[in-house]
């Protein structure tokens, strides 16, 4: 294992190096990488990795997680919370509802399996559009009208809101007992629990870290590391049944953070970053590594199709989002634009419906063609919509000028 971190360490540093030369995003590279190493390409990617890659995706998501905490100011989420709260919600609904029609006409689906596709596509990318979101924030790219944070705060509510509408629809679909109202209330319910355990965990450390005063790596290695216990922590309450948003959680830590004391949230935040440089390395080679180009193949035409329709529908809802807010046409396409990318969700479920369907006996067909769409979804969308997002961002956005 050690000698494939090693490889992936150094492809990926060159691949970002070279890639940035282009002024293509690096994460573009990262990800090819992953692919060519992993089961999809030349297979030298050992089982070893494979079998841990999945926690080190997410503890590479926690940081990049922490670190847009950490940019979350109080000022900024009041200038955006209505349209924060209507982008949680629209664009993915719409999205699923267009695949949910139009499953059956094209792929064959019935109209629950189509349900159960759109779930898992309406969900945005945190591991794409964080990282960049965090960037713009940094370079006050649209900070005056808050537009990082808007698309920040939108997206992780929307992963939760996905992810519990996905659970509801499989468990009908399987034939699990499924209390549709407990699972509606548990949206909420979730993204509140989520969010007070994270401001009493970030509220801890805070005093912790302001009594014992520790060095600055050090406070940031125990965010780290009381980031991936609320994480873990929402993987144990999900088993029962008890809704929780771990995500939001690990946001509101830093958040918390920031609002009690500036100066220690600014250095957590750069030593955060610094991790970052191995952590992102990590993310997007591991998630390029779950992509099966034989299952993206098995979609086709008319796969590919189903998910440009799907988010034709998304950014239709995304506009709605916009309407009677204070952005300009530029900073509207801007949002419609960075609530495209797909990958995270996608490829921690894709294969989910399939795993269920061979358990219960039931016919695989439907699920082999979920996994593939889920597939051809990270494809399509994750390497053109981190260059939209580099391209947009700098052409749409109006940058704050250095005081």
């Amino acid at each position: 294992m050690a000698i494939n971190l090693a490889e992936i360490i150094i492809l990926c540093l060159l691949v970002d190096w070279i890639f940035r030369r282009f002024r293509i995003p690096g994460l573009i590279g990262m990800l090819g990488i992953g692919i060519l190493l992993g089961p999809s390409g030349l297979g030298v990617m050992n089982t070893d990795m494979l079998q841990v890659g999945t926690d080190l995706r997410m503890i590479a998501l926690i940081v990049i997680l922490l670190r847009a905490g950490f940019e979350l100011s109080r000022e900024s989420l009041n200038k955006v919370g209505k349209q924060a709260l209507l982008l949680a919600f629209l664009p993915a609904t719409f999205e699923a509802l267009a695949i949910t029609l139009f499953g059956p006409l094209m792929l064959g689906l019935t109209t629950m399996e189509s349900a159960i596709l759109g779930c898992i596509l309406g969900a945005v990318s945190p591991a794409v559009v964080v990282p960049m979101m965090v960037r713009f924030m940094h370079e006050k790219r649209g900070t005056d009208k808050g537009i990082p944070t808007l698309i920040l705060a939108a997206a992780s509510i929307d992963d939760v809101v996905v992810i519990v509408a996905y659970s509801m629809l499989i468990g009908i679909y399987s034939g699990t007992s499924v209390h549709v109202g407990w699972k509606l209330a548990s949206i909420p319910l979730a993204i509140v629990t989520g969010i007070v355990v994270g401001l009493a965990a970030g509220l801890l450390l805070y005093r912790i870290f302001d009594k014992f005063n520790p060095r600055a790596t050090k406070r940031a290695l125990a965010v780290i590391g009381v980031a991936i216990v609320l994480v873990h922590l929402g993987d144990f309450l999900e088993t029962k049944e008890i809704p929780f948003a771990a995500l939001l959680a690990v946001m509101a830590i830093g958040f918390i953070i920031l609002e009690k004391r500036e100066r220690m949230a600014h250095e957590l935040s750069m030593k955060l970053g610094k991790i970052w440089v191995f952590a992102e390395i990590i993310l997007f080679a591991m998630v390029g590594a779950q992509v099966n180009l034989r299952a993206a193949a098995a979609a086709g035409f008319l796969g590919a199709a189903l998910i440009l329709i799907g988010l034709v529908f998304r950014s239709m809802g995304t506009v709605l989002c916009t309407l009677g807010s204070p952005f300009s046409w530029k900073e509207r396409l801007f949002i419609v634009i960075s609530y495209l990318p797909k990958a995270t969700v996608q490829a921690a479920i894709g294969s989910a419906p399939l795993a269920v369907m061979i358990s219960r006996g039931m016919p695989t067909s439907p699920g082999e063609t979920i996994l593939a769409v889920a597939v051809m979804s990270i494809i399509l969308t994750a390497p053109s919509g981190a260059l939209a997002i580099e391209w947009a961002g700098k052409r749409l956005l109006t940058q704050k000028p250095a005081p």
